[in-house]
């Protein structure tokens, strides 16, 4: 079944459904959100992307990021999101939104109203192969310093979402 994401104004206003893919291709503006997860070292954790996603294969990125459904709040689709990817559960808390537009490769566009939201795990992972193939937790030093001398090892979305979170949040 294909996915479809919520097409919205910049005041976040339904402007009704559109399929993921031409939504993509078209840099159609849609809710989004993104989930930073924290360890008790206050270190990030970063997801890799599985190799068979459709766009940034094997890129780090933060540990979710997705689409809201239609009849969803940003807060469910991200609970939803962390128990299909990462297998996990945990709380977050909202902590701003943006919106931004980004050139992914192979004639894509991820064009959000990102809702980011925050949270603290520590404890096991189960992993979907579908979606992830690895994780790992890394300080705010050594991740700066990751993305300034290897930005291609990092999705376009996240380099951007850590600007945001560094402005907003550091």
């Amino acid at each position: 079944m294909e996915e479809h994401v919520v097409l919205v104004t910049e005041k976040d206003e339904v402007l009704g459904l559109m399929e993921k893919m031409p939504a993509h291709q078209n840099g159609v503006l849609h809710r989004a959100f993104s989930v930073f997860l924290f360890d008790a070292s206050d270190r990030m954790l970063l997801q890799r992307r599985a190799q068979g996603k459709y766009h940034s294969p094997g890129k780090w990125t933060n540990a979710v990021c997705s689409h809201p459904r239609s009849e969803e709040s940003y807060l469910q689709a991200a609970h939803r999101r962390l128990e299909e990817e990462l297998g996990i559960s945990t709380a977050l808390e909202e902590k701003f939104h943006f919106i931004y537009k980004a050139d992914v490769g192979g004639g894509l566009w991820e064009h959000e109203l990102d809702h980011v939201f925050v949270g603290r795990y520590e404890g096991e992972f189960r992993l979907n192969a579908e979606e992830v193939s690895e994780v790992r937790y890394v300080t705010m030093e050594a991740l700066e310093e990751e993305i300034r001398t290897y930005p291609d090892r990092f999705t376009e979305w996240f380099k951007i979402i850590w600007e945001q979170y560094k402005i907003h949040l550091a």
